[in-house]
């Protein structure tokens, strides 16, 4: 195991062992490719320790057929690790909000309070919010809200939510961000993307 030297230890009253397993919230964010690639990689380490996991995916189409939503259904459906399951909420891929997109809207609300119910039963271990960033962005979903039941979960229930634009408040909450920033891209250069690598 890695042996970090915290610059602070809280005083908080938990022993080491106690403090190590804490839930944690997660914010993939930025302008950078990666940020639901990461997300799905956490969750491969979750199968491999057994937990359920549950994928909540908000704004990318519901016919958007991503490699890692095969894979992991594969390896939950194996009986090897954990258990998964998929939850899709969005109709369209968008990283910029249009006018008609009120079914996006309705279904990203939809969504959140489905993670509301499954939080508060503890129903898995690690939640993926793959680009949950953008309702909340967009104003779609309240950033307080969600900041206030992230903080009140129950149990040991990790969470990762993935997206461009993740507002302060939410950063602010997190345990750990990661800002995915971008030095180059080969769409820069007019390349479109391609199988196996976005899909």
């Amino acid at each position: 195991m890695p042996q970090g030297q915290p610059t602070t230890v809280p005083d908080d009253g938990l022993t080491t062992r106690q403090r190590r397993n804490r839930p944690l919230l997660f914010v993939h964010t930025g302008i950078g490719k990666g940020k639901s690639t990461a997300a799905f990689g956490l969750a491969l380490r979750a199968w491999n320790q057994g937990w359920p996991i549950g994928v909540f995916q908000f704004v990318k189409s519901a016919k958007w057929k991503v490699g890692e939503e095969n894979a992991l259904k594969v390896l939950g459906a194996s009986g090897e690790g954990g258990t998964v399951d998929w939850h899709k909420m969005g109709e369209g891929w968008s990283w910029v909000q249009r006018d008609g997109q009120l079914d996006n809207e309705e279904k990203a609300r939809e969504g959140w309070e489905q993670v509301k119910r499954d939080l508060a039963a503890e129903t898995y271990k690690l939640y993926v919010l793959d680009e949950f960033a953008y309702p909340l962005h967009w104003g779609w979903i309240d950033t307080d809200e969600v900041v206030e039941v992230m903080r009140n979960r129950p149990g040991t229930q990790h969470v990762v939510i993935t997206g461009r634009n993740a507002p302060d408040k939410l950063i602010e909450a997190a345990d750990l961000v990661t800002d995915m920033s971008k030095v180059k891209h080969p769409m820069d250069a007019g390349q479109k993307g391609q199988r196996g690598i976005e899909w």
